[in-house]
């Protein structure tokens, strides 16, 4: 069982007893088809990519009553040799393991899609010996949250704030709908407490200074070109020593895997991605019954 495993909460369970009966709302014609005759399924792995997502496709094949055997531990680098390899086997009857292979292969993919861009954004920072965080973002797929942050996880990012309970993200439309940063850091401080931080996004380094004075947490410094970036950084962080608190300061806004090194500079704390979770390359599984 993966490390990472021990992360998920007890309803992942019932997440995926969810996804099972939307593909089997009545009838299972197929399962009908090949009976219960039991069989070994091997787990194919055709393109290159870290391996995510084990205990997910482990819990979808217990609920449907098979057991899976895997060949590599999560959070391995997967190439495949002459277009494929075999990374695990499922054994059961077959009309059970039909019944959970495609909803099993979607996590698989996704989360290992996930999970390999994270691990490349990762070797860029350690490449360039940058020593902040590389982090991934609240846009992630409606239902498929957990899965998707899980896979930044195994890849070796954070995950950023999980939900709109986990931390107080002020964005633009915080901003206008209060009138300014300062009234909407004011109203978020009264009701969040000591554990909970407040982060501001910022367009300008004169909304950075506010958010600061304000009592701003962490500054991110959204949509700024590279050399915008680095003349910023230092500007904000010297404010953030100035006023005697440390302010962490946060990169994003159309940062992409071809462009990430260009904002990895001493100043910058946090580089967030949302393309870690959107736009992502799945790895390429398939489940195939022996014949």
């Amino acid at each position: 069982m993966s490390k990472f495993a021990a992360l998920l909460p007890t309803t992942f369970a019932r997440t995926i007893e969810d996804w099972l009966a939307e593909d089997i709302p009545s009838f299972d014609y197929g399962g009908f088809v090949v009976g219960d005759d039991e069989k070994t399924a091997t787990l194919y792995c055709k393109t290159q990519g870290v391996l995510a997502g084990v205990p997910f496709f482990n819990e979808v094949f217990r609920q449907t009553g098979c057991t899976v055997t895997w060949n590599f531990e999560e959070g391995a680098e997967i190439i495949p040799q002459d277009g494929k390899v075999v990374v695990a086997q499922v054994t059961g009857a077959a009309r059970r393991i039909l019944m959970g292979e495609r909803v099993a292969l979607n996590i698989l993919a996704r989360c290992s899609g996930v999970a390999s861009r994270a691990r490349r954004l990762r070797a860029i920072a350690d490449k360039k010996e940058f020593l902040g965080v590389v982090a991934g973002t609240r846009k992630t797929t409606p239902g498929f949250r957990l899965v998707e942050k899980y896979g930044m996880e195994v890849g070796g990012a954070d995950t950023h704030r999980m939900d709109l309970s986990t931390m107080v993200m002020l964005k633009d439309n915080h901003i206008w709908a209060t009138g300014s940063i300062t009234n909407a850091v004011k109203a978020a401080r009264s009701v969040a407490g000591f554990s909970i931080k407040i982060e501001v996004e910022c367009q300008s380094e004169e909304d950075a200074f506010e958010a600061i004075d304000a009592g701003a947490d962490i500054v991110m410094l959204d949509n700024f070109t590279p050399e915008q970036m680095q003349v910023a950084a230092v500007n904000v962080k010297a404010k953030g020593m100035a006023s005697g608190r440390q302010v962490l300061i946060e990169a994003s806004g159309g940062i992409t895997e071809e462009t990430a090194e260009q904002y990895m500079n001493p100043g910058i704390d946090i580089i967030s991605f949302g393309t870690l979770s959107q736009s992502v390359p799945h790895v390429d599984f398939s489940l195939k019954i022996a014949h």
